[in-house]
């Protein structure tokens, strides 16, 4: 009974794998590849294990990318500070936590990476709402519908399945992905 549980797990990762457009994540490189070139930011939110998420490839675009000069990406993890989370959430609302720091720190042709199961938690759609108001180059890593998020986003990566934990797995994948692409192109010709 176990084993078919793993197995399934496997199938479904994979259903969703095949079928999946990958120029899609590969737009999201070439856009990494720009940032990184022109000294902009990028900035990735998410909540719970989404949140997670978002700070492990933080870490991931900051160092692992070029780890012999240690000139990665600029990146900041929105969910990374309790202090700033615990205040805008008391003072602004938990709705604004991340819109509310891009008010503050984004400008345009920063990119902001949105890491969403269902994609209609309302902070990460105000997110993209000022992102796209700032003029940030929005992107989103969707799974379930894709929810509000990916009508909101200008670059949706959506991938069609029902259920969270896989969802939060292919957000890791994307990130990998782009990282290593980085790592292996993003400062020569591709």
């Amino acid at each position: 009974m176990m084993s078919k549980l793993y197995s399934n797990y496997v199938k479904r990762i994979e259903t969703v794998l095949d079928s999946f457009d990958w120029q899609l994540v590969h737009q999201l490189s070439l856009n990494l590849q720009q940032v990184w070139e022109s000294g902009n930011t990028v900035f990735l939110c998410g909540n719970g294990g989404s949140a997670g998420n978002a700070i492990h490839l933080a870490n991931d675009f900051n160092y692992g990318i070029d780890k012999n000069g240690g000139l990665g990406l600029r990146v900041e993890a929105l969910p990374a500070n309790t202090s700033v989370l615990t205040c805008l959430a008391n003072d602004e609302g938990y709705e604004n936590i991340f819109s509310q720091q891009l008010k503050v720190k984004a400008n345009p042709d920063d990119v902001l990476i949105v890491l969403s199961g269902s994609g209609n938690s309302q902070n990460v759609v105000h997110a993209l709402e000022v992102g796209n108001e700032i003029g940030m180059k929005t992107f989103a890593i969707l799974g379930f519908s894709g929810g509000r998020c990916k009508e909101l986003a200008q670059n949706p990566i959506h991938f069609e399945i029902e259920d969270m934990q896989i969802s939060e797995d292919l957000q890791l994948m994307v990130g990998h992905m782009c990282m290593q692409w980085l790592a292996e192109y993003g400062k020569g010709e591709e």
